[in-house]
C-alpha cells in the first residue's frame, strides 16, 4: 500500500520494489547499490595526509603542522590545499578547483580563490622549498623542491 511505502521512506529506506518483481529490474537495482557503495568506499580511501616540505598536512583534521606549531585551516583553505597536494608539482587547473570548491568558475569566485591562495602562501612561507606558482590563464602549481 502507498502508506507502507511512504512509511518505509520516512524510516530511512532509499528504494522500494514491489511484488511480483522483475528479476532484471532487481539485478539492475542491486548493481546500482553496489556501484554507489564502491564510490563511497573509494572516497574513504582517498589520501588525507601529506608531507609538504617541512609541513605535515592532514585534510581530515584540517591541520597544517610545522615543528610543534599547528594551524587549523578553514574549510575552503583545506579543500584548496588538498587539491594542490593531489596535483603536487603539477598543474591544478583553475576551473577545476573553482567548480569543485565554489561550485562555479565566476569572476567573483575566482577573486575569492586568489585570496585563499594568498593565505596558503602566507601559511607556507617559512619553508623556502615550497612555492605556489600561478600559471597565468591556466591555474596553480604547488612546487615542492626536495
Amino acid at each position: 500500500m502507498k502508506e507502507d511505502i511512504i512509511q518505509g521512506y520516512k524510516l530511512g529506506a532509499d528504494d522500494y520494489i514491489s511484488k511480483p518483481f522483475d528479476s532484471e529490474l532487481l539485478l539492475l537495482k542491486i548493481k546500482a547499490i553496489l556501484k554507489r557503495n564502491q564510490e563511497l568506499n573509494s572516497k574513504e580511501e582517498e589520501q588525507f595526509e601529506f608531507k609538504i616540505g617541512q609541513y605535515q598536512f592532514n585534510s581530515r583534521l584540517r591541520t597544517l603542522v610545522k615543528g610543534g606549531e599547528s594551524h587549523t585551516l578553514s574549510p575552503k583553505e583545506n579543500e584548496l590545499l588538498h587539491m594542490l597536494c593531489e596535483h603536487k608539482n603539477d598543474l591544478l587547473p583553475r576551473e577545476v578547483a573553482l567548480k569543485k570548491i565554489w561550485g562555479s568558475d565566476t569572476y567573483f569566485n575566482g577573486r575569492s580563490m586568489d585570496v585563499y591562495i594568498a593565505k596558503l602562501r602566507k601559511y607556507l612561507k617559512d619553508d623556502s622549498n615550497i612555492e605556489i606558482v600561478n600559471i597565468h590563464g591556466n591555474g596553480f602549481r604547488l612546487v615542492v623542491k626536495d
